[in-house]
């Protein structure tokens, strides 16, 4: 009953809120901060953080129903959601000081601060041994010098963890991730990406340019920053899964719509087997999609080992995704390249969730690794 109340409940938020801006949004690479103001009052932008700084406090399937259904209206939105709650302020519930969650948590919490976490680099990306970001102990200060691209939330952020290298002779084992702010001198934003998808997602350049930060704003331990980044991939995995769902259940119910309407040789499309047969295809992935996410939720909140199922949940879901949304362009014919119809937008979103949060053979060496470890 509970998780039937939340999806009706951002359902009906996202409906009415979103729905009629999301193609204004998407036309304009637009981010709608007035939108924004209407979710803060009701902890979108903290939706596992404790109570005790301000935050919701979800069950993990109560936050995945939330992403699904902001996602299912405007995956932009539900991007920004997730990477905010997931690989924002996820690591500083679980990795922070006391003081740390003190000062950063309930801003985030309240939306006034929006969270950001960079690793990808020109020359990193899925090798996180790649980057070349470095932060160098200067008495009770670190200086980072560097450049993270594709920031997903880069362009509005207020709280941003960096990862870097603070031992550049073992730069795996030598990264550490740190707590930046964003009126933080020798800290800038590049210019919003134009995207194919995702339009309304301020993706940005983020750069680092002898950008001093107290020593209290290292997160965990020097050398942490592979487990941090490990931990907040597989939380964020679960959003990006949602995501995924979102944007593959509104692709579904728009071929359904559609196919019940557009009439050929004098009757619907609906009636015939091919049309069935997709769109019988197209439920049965959904439904076996939600599954799999809503176990890996499961075992995140039973507080069991969930890497490998967070993995599951992202690459099925972003491929269903993709593969839904293709159909539903497929079913709408000629129409489903217009953009008088919103399958074309579902289907330039649904790709982008096969390659964040960890690509999908990325999903496929994470899921193998586990498999493989196993006993015989």
């Amino acid at each position: 009953m509970k998780h039937k109340l939340v999806r009706k409940t951002v359902r009906d938020f996202a409906e009415t809120e979103l729905g009629p801006l999301v193609s204004e949004l998407d036309r304009e690479a637009r981010f709608p901060w007035e939108v924004v103001e209407k979710m803060r009052p009701l902890h979108f932008f903290g939706l596992q953080i404790p109570k005790e700084y301000g935050g919701a406090e979800l069950d993990s399937i109560s936050y995945a129903i939330t992403i699904e259904e902001l996602s299912r209206v405007s995956a932009a939105m539900g991007l920004c959601v997730t990477v905010h709650n997931s690989v924002g302020a996820y690591p500083v519930v679980r990795f922070g000081t006391q003081s740390q969650k003190d000062k950063i948590l309930p801003p985030m919490a309240k939306g006034e601060s929006i969270g950001a976490f960079c690793i990808t680099e020109a020359n990193a990306g899925s090798d996180a041994g790649g980057v070349e970001t470095h932060a160098v102990r200067e008495g009770d200060t670190y200086v980072i010098n560097g450049t993270k691209i594709f920031v997903t939330n880069g362009g509005i952020c207020g709280t941003i963890l960096v990862f870097a290298v603070t031992n550049p002779d073992v730069p795996r084992e030598g990264a550490s991730v740190f707590i930046v702010e964003s009126d933080t001198p020798g800290f800038s934003v590049g210019e919003i990406e134009d995207l194919c998808g995702m339009r309304a997602s301020p993706v940005s350049s983020l750069f680092f340019e002898d950008c001093r930060i107290p020593a209290t704003s290292l997160l965990g331990q020097p050398g942490d920053g592979l487990k941090i980044g490990l931990a907040a991939l597989d939380t964020g995995r679960i959003g990006i899964a949602a995501q995924a769902l979102g944007i593959a259940q509104a692709a579904f119910e728009a071929a359904v719509k559609y196919a019940k309407e557009r009439q050929q040789f004098k009757q619907p499309i609906s009636k015939f087997q091919t049309i069935q047969n997709y769109l019988a295809d197209m439920a049965t992935e959904i439904d076996a999609a939600r599954l799999l996410l809503y176990r890996a939720c499961a075992y995140k909140d039973k507080l069991l080992p969930f890497g490998a199922e967070a993995a599951m949940a992202k690459l099925f879901c972003s491929r269903t995704a993709t593969r839904v949304a293709d159909r539903a362009v497929q079913i709408h014919g000629g129409y489903g390249y217009s953009k008088e119809y919103e399958v074309e937008r579902y289907f330039r979103d649904a790709k982008v969730t096969e390659i964040y949060e960890g690509t999908s053979e990325i999903q496929r060496m994470v899921i193998s690794r586990s498999v493989l470890s196993k006993p015989s």
